[in-house]
């Protein structure tokens, strides 16, 4: 039992699956900082001061908060300023993987292009007459 399990998680399957896994968590956390340490201030800086991180809009009565954290302490908001940044978020991501497979895409186009061409087949008339050639042999 303990080799079968040695043979599945050796797998070259399962450890390309565990790199990608790990690629991905570390690709995800510096897309974050892209969005909430670069994109987002200069998307405030646009509008004005724009932080979509505090729109709320408030479920409870008698929320005076400005901001969500204290908003959520004081009764139910629906804060909808983090989807937004989480949109931006996955639009980014979708947009930067977009890139990287149509790059792949041009780099094996290429390769294909650059690889020899097979020799093309011989006509029916040179398969007959390579036949009648043979036979004269004999």
């Amino acid at each position: 039992m303990l080799n079968e399990f040695k043979q599945f998680a050796l797998k070259g399957n399962v450890v390309d699956l565990a790199i990608g896994v790990i690629i991905g968590a570390a690709f995800g956390k510096i897309v974050d900082s892209m969005v909430g340490d670069i994109f987002m201030p200069i998307i405030g800086a646009l509008t004005g001061g724009l932080n979509f991180d505090n729109y709320f809009l408030a479920l409870s009565k008698g929320i005076t908060a400005t901001n969500v954290a204290d908003a959520a302490k004081q009764g139910a908001v629906l804060a909808y300023g983090k989807f937004i940044t989480v949109s931006i978020n996955f639009i980014i991501i979708a947009w930067v993987l977009f890139l990287v497979v149509k790059g792949m895409n041009r780099l094996k186009r290429a390769e294909a292009a650059a690889a020899p061409a097979a020799p093309p087949e011989p006509s029916a008339q040179e398969k007959l007459l390579t036949e009648i050639r043979d036979l004269l042999r004999k």
